[in-house]
């Protein structure tokens, strides 16, 4: 970005926040504007407790009060009120309807929702076993405002001191003791509380649904409690209630059998299902002749339910008449298994605007098995400016790729069980794609066959590439790039000109990814060229000028790569929350290379990165580029390490703000004497560290988000001097700000 359009858009964010500012300023003073005589807005509300109270957190017990204060922006201004105030009165105008759309009307203070919340922390402490707490409220007025306090005394927590097995049911009483005898229910000094004993129920209820109880429910079970005057224990008897008949007789829970199972289509049109016999019993886990378990059903809805041909299932039991077996009618609705697509797309890289557009066919039920057939073809176009020398100045791709999913397991050696468990699919590629450009001219062909899974009761994802094999060929390259960056000794870069000649790469990977929502772990390392330099010798084959093994006149990468994310979401109240993030990668090519191809070298900058640089504009450790037109090359390195902390709060209607730092680099293992200083050192790498810090905007638009990002470099190491280095203290808008447009969050 040139210092002309950086100027351009800082003037016009300037004007922004000028506007913004003042119009905050006008409706800052109208808050009330929509409070009418005799009511009160409800300004700030926040709950405290006497005493440190254990399992008691004053954060969540926030969450059980039924009316809060209008949202704040980071805490602070309340941008959705005063949008709202903003609105003109006549509701028949447009731009009114608008604000109020957009904005957030005043919370006008409610005493019976003070009163229900203050039932409602009572009843959640004494639910935790406080059995005589209380709460009560404070207020405070200033004007037309009322803040109020909601003070908590939850006193003495009761613990359990006898527990009781009350099973009015001798066949379940076997069944929950053989169950109980590794996996133990309520014991002796637990907190008498309500959702220990709720999980109680649950964990029995989920033990004998799971052993033919298809009727069995947890309101079968109830407790019968009694304190212990002059002290703060409880006797607890559970009561597990006989089997209610429905002419309101009881006697023992019935356990079913699982008998015939039918397959029915739930297309009007059609009546038969388009899925062979084998698919549908691989993915049916109710075995005839087996007790009904509840787990097995789920298992059924989740594997038809990853099927790229069904759209939704539907499964009923039919009991039969004096039996206690159960048929199963298993109910499949299914999609179209064709269609063509077809999507366009804009470009502007570095300023060079172009066309892009993409036809894909996608077969759903292959071979009717739910496999997914899809072929894209893309082309696109760039027009390119400022190149000089060179007879040709625009850029154009063309690309076929072929993708054929499996929803199973491909691979010989496997159970039969583990395959039919197991969420997986298998997946083979093929891809060819030309690319022409003024420069040169490249082609590439790749083949993968990759498998991924994941357990359908964690959170856990695995990957493995079993194989990954791409050829990138170089027909042509013009003879003033030639000129100028490969044959010229004087400014001959080995990155660079290793990544512009023929090369073959055989990797295999693994990746394993982790994400409950608060945790977040990605991980995956794959070698390339270890099996045929291994070959190498015994095969005989040849070396070029440069030493390297080749295959069919091709040299082959052999290198190492690993990558490693952590990401930590701590929510702070219903509307914000704080993100840490680090992630850490590193590469070495050994062997056969000593370069790490283009493709596989680490980059920093950008939207998701250090966003305080452009993409590729920042490292390796304090190279500082000097050549436009191959800094996407040099800036480039074999390790990278992120550090981001991010603090996300929602703002008013679809939009959200974020306040953010950065910090990382790249670094190369190896010396390379055109990227002076960009050696990884362990006593000078915290050195060279780069920091930034910003302000971003994101649109939520529920399917996806769009994401604002302006930044300002704080450390840059590419500098010596003070000045240059530590941008915080003389900031330089021309030099330091970085704009970034992303879809998607950045970690």
């Amino acid at each position: 970005m040139d210092k002309k359009s950086i100027n351009t858009i800082s003037a016009a964010i300037s004007r922004v926040l000028m506007a913004t500012v003042a119009a905050l300023l006008l409706a800052a003073c109208s808050e009330t504007k929509y409070v009418a005589d005799g009511q009160y807005l409800l300004d700030k509300v926040k709950v405290e407790c006497d005493t440190k109270a254990p399992g008691i957190n004053t954060s969540e017990m926030a969450e059980l009060v039924r009316q809060r204060g209008n949202s704040r922006w980071f805490s602070a201004a309340k941008l959705s009120l005063l949008t709202y105030s903003l609105s003109g009165r006549d509701t028949t105008k447009w731009v009114n309807r608008v604000l109020r759309s957009m904005g957030e009307a005043p919370q006008i203070y409610d005493s019976a929702a003070t009163r229900q919340t203050l039932d409602n922390l009572e009843s959640k402490m004494r639910n935790m076993g406080y059995l005589r707490a209380t709460a009560q409220v404070r207020f405070h007025t200033r004007g037309r405002k009322v803040s109020a306090t909601y003070l908590l005394h939850p006193g003495m927590q009761y613990f359990l001191r006898h527990v009781r097995y009350d099973i009015q049911d001798a066949v379940v009483a076997l069944v929950l003791q053989s169950a109980d005898a590794t996996h133990p229910g309520l014991q002796r000094g637990m907190a008498f509380d309500a959702d220990i004993l709720d999980n109680e129920r649950k964990r029995i209820t989920e033990i004998l649904v799971n052993r033919g109880y298809y009727r069995f429910n947890k309101e079968y079970i109830t407790f019968l409690a009694d304190s212990v005057a002059g002290t703060n224990s409880v006797d607890l008897t559970l009561v597990l209630h006989p089997f209610r008949q429905a002419d309101g007789s009881s006697g023992l829970h019935p356990a079913y059998t699982i008998g015939r199972t039918r397959y029915l289509s739930g297309n009007p049109q059609d009546t038969v299902i388009p899925l062979r016999r084998k698919v549908l019993r691989g993915n049916t886990f109710l075995e005839e002749g087996q007790p009904y378990m509840a787990s097995e059903l789920q298992n059924t809805y989740n594997h038809f339910g990853r099927l790229g041909i069904v759209r939704y299932t539907n499964i009923t039991f039919r009991e039969r008449p004096g039996e206690r077996v159960l048929d199963a009618d298993i109910q499949l609705s299914t999609n179209k298994p064709s269609s063509i697509s077809f999507q366009p797309e804009g470009t502007n890289t570095a300023g060079d605007l172009g066309v892009a557009a993409s036809l894909t066919y996608q077969n759903r039920n292959l071979f009717h098995g739910s496999e997914n057939l899809s072929i894209e073809l893309r082309g696109a176009f760039e027009a390119i400016r400022g190149l000089e020398g060179y007879s040709n100045s625009n850029f154009e791709e063309y690309s076929v790729a072929t993708r054929l999913t499996f929803p199973r397991f491909i691979a010989p050696g496997l159970s039969s069980n583990f395959r039919r468990r197991m969420n997986a699919t298998s997946e083979v590629s093929v891809a060819y794609d030309v690319q022409n450009r003024p420069e040169f001219h490249r082609r590439v062909f790749s083949v993968a066959w990759k498998y991924r899974w994941n357990d359908l009761n964690h959170h856990d994802r695995y990957q493995v590439d079993l194989l990954d094999l791409n050829y990138i060929s170089m027909p042509w390259i013009s003879d003033t790039f030639r000129s100028e960056y490969l044959d010229d000794t004087r400014s001959r870069n080995a990155i660079l000109r290793y990544n512009y000649e023929d090369l073959f790469i055989m990797k295999f990977g693994v990746g394993y990814s982790y994400n409950n929502g608060t945790h977040a772990i990605k991980a995956s390392i794959e070698t390339a060229g270890n099996v045929l330099n291994a070959l190498s010798k015994p095969l005989g084959m040849k070396q070029n000028a440069d030493g390297q093994y080749t295959l069919m006149d091709l040299a082959y990468a052999q290198y190492v790569r690993g990558n490693v994310e952590y990401t930590r979401n701590v929510p702070l109240n219903m509307h914000s929350q704080l993100v840490f993030h680090v992630g850490l990668g590193i590469a070495y090519p050994y062997g056969n290379s000593t370069v790490l191809p283009f493709e596989k070298r680490f980059f920093s900058g950008g939207a998701n990165s250090v966003r305080g640089w452009s993409v590729r504009s920042l490292g390796p450790g304090s190279f500082s580029g000097s050549d436009g037109r191959i800094d996407f090359i040099n800036q480039t390195g074999d390790m990278k390490l992120d550090m981001n902390v991010e603090y996300r709060a929602k703002l008013f209607w679809k939009f959200s703000g974020a306040l953010f730092v950065d910090a990382g680099n790249i670094w190369t293992l190896r010396a390379y004497d055109e990227q002076p200083g960009g050696q990884f050192r362990i006593g000078e790498f915290w050195k060279q560290l780069a920091a930034s810090y910003g302000l971003g905007i994101r649109l939520n638009f529920d399917f996806f988000i769009v994401r604002f990002d302006m930044a300002m470099k704080a450390v840059n190491p590419a500098y010596d001097d003070a000045r240059g280095h530590f941008p915080i203290v003389h900031p330089k808008l021309s030099r330091d700000f970085a704009f970034h447009f992303a879809v998607g969050l950045p970690f």
